[in-house]
């Protein structure tokens, strides 16, 4: 079994970790103050590293799981990152959302270095990452992805190969763009619903028969019915960072954006709540505010 190190035990990391472990890899991770409670990780065997670098030295393959691609980069090159202490042949694999113009130079950079890249991120929430379940988009070459399945199964059930290094990225922020967009469309009319006084349990029922049905509604649901959103716990800036990267990817390729653009822009707003940390569903009660307004 390959000794496996991870960066980034958050709420997904913490997932991906667990069901790497349960399938007896042994496990090193990355000690860092952000990082969710360790106890069970730990008790399951997986060691510590102090730095990125002493990580790469200790394993053979690398998933990162950060919060996006200025996190990316910093554990890779700072001075003490992945890549200074990446071993020949070994592998990092990308789990996080990031920048696909990013995602290439970085796959550039781990070949220099005498390594191999996958960026594999992932849709799904914290809940299927306990389970298992996450959904992974993949890109990078296929021979190495055919190599790196058996251990991506450990912790997802739904494996796609999209292409070339970036790929997977890519298809990750057009995936997060239709899911964030559809939210907001939702969470906007879900708001003047309510302004006008209809009943939340007939707009449920009315959308559900009708074109409003779908994974995002139900995901909404709990919230709209009974304000809760222990179901989606996706935050409002991490809407806004990844709908800044799918509006930095559309740029770049000279796509048409202002959807886009409008989405991406109820974020922004929505992130200056007075609110601690909302989620997407809180949206919802965000844009139903005295005025409709975020701030």
């Amino acid at each position: 079994m390959k000794t496996i190190g991870m960066i980034g035990i958050g709420m997904m990391g913490h997932g991906i970790a667990t069901n790497i472990t349960r399938h007896g890899h042994p496990m090193v991770l990355l000690d860092h103050p952000g990082n969710q409670p360790l106890d069970s990780l730990l008790a399951a065997g997986a060691a510590t590293a102090a730095s990125p670098a002493a990580l790469a030295r200790a394993v053979e393959v690398v998933i990162l799981c950060v919060t996006g691609t200025p996190e990316v980069e910093d554990v890779l090159f700072r001075p003490d990152g992945v890549i200074a202490g990446l071993r020949p042949g070994a592998v990092v694999i990308d789990c996080s959302t990031a920048i696909p113009s990013s995602t290439e130079r970085i796959a550039a950079a781990v070949a220099e270095a005498g390594g191999r890249f996958l960026d594999a991120p992932m849709t799904r929430t914290p809940k299927e990452a306990a389970e298992g379940r996450l959904n992974l988009i993949v890109g990078g070459d296929r021979a190495l992805f055919d190599e790196c399945r058996p251990l991506l199964a450990c912790f997802a059930e739904n494996i796609v190969y999209a292409g070339p290094a970036g790929s997977g990225h890519r298809l990750k922020l057009l995936h997060n763009y239709v899911s964030l967009g559809f939210s907001a469309v939702l969470a906007e009319a879900a708001a003047c619903a309510g302004r006008s006084g209809v009943d939340p349990a007939v707009l449920v029922e009315v959308l559900a028969k009708g074109g409003g049905d779908g994974v995002i509604l139900n995901r909404l649901r709990p919230y709209i019915e009974s304000q809760d959103n222990s179901g989606f716990r996706f935050s409002i800036a991490n809407a806004l960072k990844d709908m800044g990267y799918y509006t930095t990817m559309a740029q770049e390729l000279c796509a048409a954006s202002a959807t886009a653009e409008a989405v991406r822009d109820t974020y922004e707003r929505a992130s200056h709540s007075e609110r601690a940390q909302p989620t997407v569903p809180e949206l919802i009660t965000i844009l139903g505010g005295p005025a409709g307004k975020t701030h």
